[in-house]
């Protein structure tokens, strides 16, 4: 059985997103400079929305408001390996500023045309036209 992953995906606003937050990672070294949608894995007894809120407060330090899932047209989850899934929520910042903790090193606010500029994770890359669709320009 694969392990679920959850990701968020956050925007400056729910209902007309312009721009999404990317975190570059620090570890492990295999990833070290590589761009995310932040999160992390579910814990026992922890629903991917519970787990996304708590994640995103640990890492960015901020709480959030969870809103639509972004889910994998054809399988419904996002493949990163053979043996993880990742689901993703759009969320928004309803408290904190975030700020790169131990996880990530840079914060960065990105738009439909700087989407690309940075070096994302593969398995986020997928993830990226699906993303672009949604930000208004």
């Amino acid at each position: 059985m694969k392990r679920l992953v959850v990701g968020g995906v956050i925007v400056d606003d729910l209902f007309a997103p312009s721009r999404v937050l990317a975190a570059r990672r620090t570890r492990p070294p295999s990833l070290r400079g590589r761009w995310e949608f932040p999160g992390g894995k579910v814990e026992p007894g922890e629903s991917p929305q519970e787990a996304l809120v708590r994640e995103l407060r640990e890492e960015l330090g901020i709480s959030v408001v969870v809103g639509a899932e972004l889910v994998e047209p054809d399988r419904g989850t996002w493949q990163i390996s053979n043996d993880l899934e990742m689901r993703l929520w759009f969320a928004t910042v309803a408290a904190g500023d975030p700020l790169a903790g131990d996880s990530h090193d840079e914060l960065k606010w990105l738009d439909a045309e700087s989407l690309e500029s940075v070096n994302w994770l593969d398995a986020d890359q997928q993830v990226l036209p699906h993303v672009r669709g949604h930000l208004s320009r």
